[in-house]
């Protein structure tokens, strides 16, 4: 039997030949060149920035126009002092140069991310990205719709004109990463790919406000993933591989921790794993210990590659074909075994 050295983990993702399916997701650690440098060195197969967030542009357009036109309406003369705009470093010119700076340090494909919810102007940023090096684009669509006079058919319309105003303003692959909350998530899914994305990435993980009860303030909170929440995106993966084919590429992206979390993701059909949380908690070298449980949990079942593994337990190869579907809910709920039914003693 080969030893785990032996093992091809290679894999293809948007087009891209990865050295690994394992993949540093948009983190803190990516926002800085030094991060994705020890990532990339810990044996990532590509790294994906931070994103670069809708907000951000307007919020500084905005701030920026308000700060020429200040005056402008009572001295003429103030036109006189407009400053050099290209002088401003905005947010989007900080992110092409990290993009810059991190192509540079790496050898692994860099992916650079776009958080939008309107159409807008982001082809226009797509092309700046394409042209500062990037070798994929993220399109991370996060919306909460919140208005009840928009139904489930014109959200998904709006964020179908997003995905479809992107992937035409560019040359590079585009993977939209999508929330779980379309009311008909493989329809919704096909209509992503058909407008001209090459991927999908399942699933967003939104992040929930709390409440300060001694401000009554409303207050961010980051809760670190956990290797339970793998379960909703390997259950959509394993249902949409075998509907959309080979071809379209699929990441698995939350709750990825270890390398058995890594098999199973392949396993379901994903081509690369992503990973944040545990990269946040064990730091970049924590990736090369997941590679190497990675390429233990193969050796010893004699696997020669991950592709070999790849869709083995889709919703179309299992020997169950509703175990992913609602058809395994009352086994799941058979499943629980109560510990201890005996009553506290001395209560009635």
């Amino acid at each position: 039997m080969a030893g785990p050295g032996a093992v091809d983990l290679t894999t293809t993702y948007l087009g891209l030949r990865l050295s690994s399916p394992i993949v540093a997701s948009a983190s803190p650690v990516t926002r800085e060149v030094d991060g994705s440098k020890a990532l990339a060195d810990a044996g990532v197969g590509a790294i994906v920035l931070p994103s670069l967030f809708e907000e951000e542009i307007v919020a500084e357009e905005v701030g920026l126009a308000f700060a020429l036109e200040a005056g402008s309406e009572h001295f003429a003369e103030a036109l006189d002092y407009f400053p050099d705009t290209p002088t401003f470093s905005t947010a989007a010119d900080l992110y092409l140069e990290l993009l810059e700076q991190t192509k540079k340090a790496v050898d692994v494909p860099v992916i650079a991310s776009l958080n939008a919810s309107s159409t807008g102007g982001w082809s226009r940023y797509a092309k700046l990205l394409a042209d500062a090096g990037a070798d994929a684009l993220e399109l991370n669509v996060y919306r909460v719709p919140t208005s009840p006079e928009l139904n489930a058919a014109q959200v998904e319309q709006i964020d179908l004109a997003l995905v479809s105003s992107v992937c035409a303003g560019v040359s590079l692959p585009v993977a939209v990463k999508l929330s779980p909350y379309y009311s008909s998530m493989a329809s919704f899914a096909a209509r992503v790919l058909a407008a001209g994305a090459a991927g999908l990435v399942l699933f967003n993980r939104f992040y929930q406000p709390d409440l300060d009860l001694d401000t009554m303030d409303v207050v961010p909170r980051v809760e670190l993933s956990r290797s339970w929440e793998l379960r909703l995106p390997m259950r959509w993966i394993a249902i949409l591989r075998p509907q959309l084919g080979a071809g379209p590429s699929l990441a698995a992206t939350s709750g990825i921790h270890t390398g058995t979390d890594v098999v199973k993701a392949l396993a379901v059909g994903a081509d690369v794993a992503m990973m944040t949380s545990a990269i946040l908690r064990s730091g970049p070298a924590h990736v090369a210990a997941v590679e190497s449980e990675l390429r233990r949990w193969l050796a010893d079942r004699e696997y020669t590659s991950v592709s070999e593994l790849r869709g083995s337990v889709s919703q179309a190869t299992s020997g169950d074909a509703g175990a992913f579907e609602r058809a395994n809910y009352l086994k799941t709920l058979h499943s629980w075994t109560t510990v201890d039914l005996n009553p506290v003693p001395g209560l009635d």
